[in-house]
């Protein structure tokens, strides 16, 4: 019988770097509204089987314009109150004016919603560039500011590793990033990357601005390829040509593909580790399979809480 004892073990018996638990890593999530009933009870399934987790906070987005607001504000309640975990609203300046996203803050406030996820939000449909709205909040610092008026937020926003597409630099896309820090943002949470790389040299940039606050890497695992190439053209996220060589021939082999997902997002997380990197946001997309294993291998457990790097708490 072959020598089943591992041979890529570290000098006193512990795991290498790479397969060591993860040292006092935290998650937070993020979800959309639900469009009907079943979609409804899919999302409850996906929060419940997350929550053990102990996320930092869960997040719930805020439809084009308002679109969805309702069913935001019932979703981020009903977290609130039946998980006891903090829940984070997002909150747009797109489609109305001061005085109603004062209103829709303040019934948040009310609610004891004390995070808010402050952006400038994406064009209304059939409309190819952003427009502030007369009398609204134009963009995501503006709104910071308005927020912080209101009521003691703890305000997180948006960055962008890769630029915004519709910056006109790197270094303005940077010094937009600091205005929403110095209207009071606490954090930053990335849009989604595929190479760590990507991430780290961004932190490392801002840094080097003066940019001490968190920034926290946005994790998208990808089961539907198509869909992920779609959403990386809306929002300037490259896609690596390994990735595009991992998924080919896989579009009828959902199977594969979430191996596949799981294993790209988990050693992606785990090259940031090794980095020093201990906060993830996870865009759930309302499934929990992939980002309760992805969590699994990084040491995030139901009932553990984080560990010591040593498997033990």
């Amino acid at each position: 019988m072959a020598d089943m004892r591992t041979h890529d073990a570290a000098p006193g018996g512990a795991l290498p770097v790479a397969a060591a638990p993860a040292r006092g890593a935290t998650a937070s999530f993020e979800f959309f509204p639900p469009k009907d009933e079943a979609a409804g009870k899919a999302l409850w399934a996906c929060v419940e089987r997350l929550a053990p987790l102990a996320p930092a906070f869960m997040s719930v987005t805020y439809g084009a314009g308002g679109s969805t607001r309702e069913r935001t504000h019932a979703v981020v309640a009903r977290i609130q109150k039946d998980t006891g975990i903090a829940a984070a609203a997002h909150l747009t300046c797109v489609g109305a004016g001061r005085g109603e996203i004062d209103d829709v803050a303040r019934r948040y406030w009310d609610a004891g919603i004390r995070h808010i996820v402050a952006l400038r939000g994406d064009p209304p449909e059939g409309e190819d560039r952003y427009t502030p709205h007369p009398g609204g909040y134009a963009y995501a610092a503006d709104l910071v500011q308005g927020l912080m008026r209101i009521g003691d937020f703890e305000v997180s926003v948006a960055a962008y590793p890769e630029v915004h597409p519709e910056a006109d630099s790197a270094a303005a896309d940077l010094d937009n990033l600091k205005r929403k820090f110095d209207a009071g943002a606490k954090r930053a949470i990335t849009q989604f990357f595929f190479a760590a790389e990507t991430y780290l040299r961004f932190r490392d940039t801002a840094a080097a601005a003066g940019i001490g606050a968190p920034i926290v890497p946005g994790i998208l695992p990808v089961t539907n390829f198509k869909q992920v190439l779609r959403f990386a053209g809306m929002c300037g996220a490259s896609v690596p040509g390994w990735m595009v060589e991992l998924f080919d021939g896989l579009d009828d082999d959902l199977e594969t593909r979430k191996l596949i997902a799981a294993t790209v997002a988990a050693e992606q997380c785990r090259a940031l580790l090794v980095e020093g990197v201990t906060e993830f946001h996870f865009y759930t997309l309302n499934r929990a399979d992939l980002v309760y294993a992805i969590c699994h291998i990084l040491g995030i457990r139901a009932g553990h809480g984080p560990t010591d790097g040593t498997g033990k708490n």
